[in-house]
């Protein structure tokens, strides 16, 4: 194959495309439109002096412009940099300083966000290698910036000479989410991105004279990227909401007739809120959902019975979102479940025993490895943690806990940071929460694992319901509970009552900050 099959320019035409690419807004933009943009955005970036190996940091919602920027850095070998549009000020130096990004692409507000004041907080010196801003709309950057506006379809710019793009390159760069350590900078190339984005249109079987895509999720995320990227390859049409709102996806799945969606669990459990229809969308083949939140299984069992399938996903910044999913002809719980089976049939996924090392058989919890065509190139500008991230021969080693099924299928259980080592078995925290919340007067519950005396044992926290006339659980009625349906070693050494579990945002959604709860556990212990 040409290595132009391999870049991002090869997604744009397939010759059963249909019209419009993309909808931002209500507003269609046709493959040829979309191109014409692309060219103007290539030249706008060649007059600011942007070329080859150069880094441009993107901060921008769901607009054409995201798109066009990262096809436009295609065609002249420059790199992007996706900035989270949750980031402050900390996170935003931390990424540009590590990119070194030249240029950085924003807004100067969108709703509640106000990126100008987030701006305000940071020096020029902090980012050095940053010469100036692009500024989409309203002139409301801090004046110690140097700026320009974005004017990439407005004006013209002297047209760039054609030259052969190197589909090896890296070419977008997604940040992993970090913990203690500033994220990481995880490296795609042209390649790595336009394989993926066919083999996830193939698999899934996207035909564009029958499906479609809403697309929810934050382009500067692999999960919100891998989608559109995919549909664009498959020729389906896109429609984009420029951020997630419950009532704008209800309307669009609705009035559009939408086929297929990805998101996370609380974003299909607050649309479907919004709707009593008993089968709110009858056109709907598939809703890809990655679970942050405790209750997904429920979530999944009351949209199946309204006609609404979800399916199970796998993928990390490394590998791509959308790596795997589970497949119509799976059960339900095994559908449901993440991981699943691999959309590139050039997919490698093993299982390896923590313990001992070896690989593990099927049915054993281990560490999952990972080979595909999907997978990155490595963290941008730190060798030392992308020689710690592979294995001898060249699997990622993904930090996920999962077993494989032995039919080429795998499931995820937990992160590995998560799962808890109990009696001398790996136990996932969501089986012994699944159970906490069966009991009554238990509206959720959340599960880690703590060192008491040298041995590993379970702490638990659980949110009581609210009903009227409901008692407040406690400890020993929880404990004789469980004691009637699990192992000793899973039964929690305390169990908490809580208002809320302590949380943090993503682009992706809410998640649990479990770390803090271990910190709670150890803290409440201690002062017993």
């Amino acid at each position: 194959m040409r290595a132009d099959d391999f870049s991002l320019h090869s997604l744009i035409g397939p010759e059963t495309a249909v019209h419009p690419a993309f909808v931002f807004d209500g507003t269609p933009v046709s493959r040829a439109e979309f191109s014409l943009k692309v060219e103007q955005t290539a030249t706008w970036l060649a007059a600011l002096g942007i070329g080859k190996g150069d880094v441009v940091a993107v901060w921008l919602v769901n607009r054409v412009e995201w798109i066009a920027l990262l096809f436009a850095a295609a065609r002249l070998g420059v790199v992007i940099a996706a900035v989270n549009t949750r980031y402050r000020s900390a996170e935003v130096v931390h990424l540009l300083k590590l990119s070194g990004a030249k240029l950085l692409v924003l807004e100067p507000a969108f709703r509640t966000i106000d990126f100008a004041a987030i701006l305000a907080d940071i020096a020029t010196t902090d980012v050095p290698a940053l010469r100036q801003l692009a500024v989409l709309g309203a002139d409301a950057i801090p004046a110690h910036w140097p700026y320009v506006r974005f004017d990439a379809f407005e004006k013209s710019y002297p047209v760039v000479p054609p030259a052969p793009e190197d589909v090896e390159l890296p070419v977008l760069l997604y940040t992993t989410s970090g913990t203690t350590k500033g994220p990481k900078l995880v490296a795609h190339s042209q390649r790595t991105l336009a394989t993926h984005a066919a083999s996830v249109a193939k698999a899934l079987k996207l035909d564009p004279r029958k499906h479609s895509l809403l697309a929810m999720l934050p382009f500067c995320g692999t999960f919100g990227m891998t989608g559109l990227l995919a549909c664009l390859a498959a020729g389906v049409t896109v429609h984009v909401l420029d951020a997630f709102e419950a009532a704008s996806a209800l309307a669009i799945l609705s009035k559009h007739k939408i086929t297929h969606s990805f998101g996370s669990d609380e974003m299909f459990r607050r649309t479907l809120a919004l709707t009593d229809a008993p089968r709110p969308f009858p056109h709907l083949e598939l809703f890809g959902f990655a679970a942050f939140q405790p209750g997904w299984r429920e979530l999944a069992a009351a949209a199946e019975a309204r006609g609404v399938p979800l399916y199970g996903l796998y993928g990390s910044s490394e590998v791509q979102a959308l790596f795997s999913i589970g497949r119509a002809s799976d059960g339900f719980a095994d559908r449901i479940e993440g991981g699943g089976w691999p959309m590139s049939p050039r997919a490698n996924v093993r299982v390896r025993d923590t313990e001992t090392g070896a690989l593990a058989a099927d049915g054993v919890s281990g560490e999952i490895e990972i080979s595909a065509p999907s997978c990155f190139l490595g963290y941008f500008n730190n060798p030392e943690a992308t020689r710690d991230a592979l294995t001898a021969d060249g699997f990622f080693r993904t930090g996920d806990i999962g077993r494989l099924r032995g039919d080429g299928s795998f499931v995820y259980e937990t992160r590995a940071g998560d799962a808890m080592r109990l009696g001398g078995f790996l136990v996932a925290p969501g089986e012994i929460e699944d159970e906490l919340k069966s009991c009554t007067g238990v509206a959720d519950a959340q599960v880690v694992a703590v060192d008491l005396k040298g041995q590993a044992r379970c702490v638990a926290f659980v949110i009581p319901a609210r009903e009227p006339q409901q008692a407040t659980p406690q400890q020993d009625a929880l404990t004789a509970q469980l004691r009637e349906r699990l192992a000793g070693y899973k039964i929690p050494a305390r169990i908490y009552v809580v208002d809320a579990f302590p949380v943090t945002d993503s682009a992706n959604g809410v998640k649990i900050q479990r770390a803090q709860l271990r910190a709670m556990a150890l803290e409440w212990i201690a002062a017993e």
